[in-house]
């Protein structure tokens, strides 16, 4: 079990236990946020033909927050601050499914480990870099932060 869901069994069975609630709370906007997290849940199980492990789960999550990411993106360049309030609002729903967060300084730490470990001796060593800190940070930090970490150092 994973420790940041104290009280679940797995992240699965926690979101849909959240989709119960919301629908007893009348709780429009949590509601529509889970309820497409589900959908895309559900699609990824029809995709891998067995049902997803807390990591495929979390994988998911992260694909959302990534999506309404590149949302608000092409909403802030329309000045659409009202679309960019509401996404910012469901990308916090999403969040409450993820592991805790590793600070930048955590990460940071970690990426130092791998440069140790692989000792690149050029931008062509991205990968192996990448292929030692995604393991210890994918779900607990965002990978294209990492990723951009990891590209200014080989440079």
């Amino acid at each position: 079990m994973l420790p940041f869901l104290k009280g679940y069994d797995n992240v699965r069975e926690r979101i849909l236990n959240d989709l119960k609630e919301a629908m007893k709370a009348q709780d429009k906007e949590k509601l529509s946020v889970i309820r497409m997290l589900k959908g895309s849940m559900q699609m990824e199980e029809l995709n891998k033909k067995h049902e997803l492990t807390d990591d495929e789960v979390i994988n998911v999550v992260t694909k959302e927050i990534k999506s309404r990411n590149d949302s608000i993106k092409e909403f802030e360049k329309g000045n659409r601050e009202d679309l960019i309030q509401k996404t910012n609002a469901e990308i916090e729903i999403l969040k409450a499914y993820l592991p805790e967060q590793l600070t930048d300084e955590e990460a940071s730490k970690i990426i130092d480990e791998a440069f140790e470990l692989v000792k690149p001796e050029s931008p062509r060593d991205m990968g192996k870099i990448m292929k030692e800190v995604s393991p210890k940070l994918k779900g607990k930090y965002d990978m294209g932060k990492a990723s951009s970490i990891i590209k200014e150092r080989l440079n």
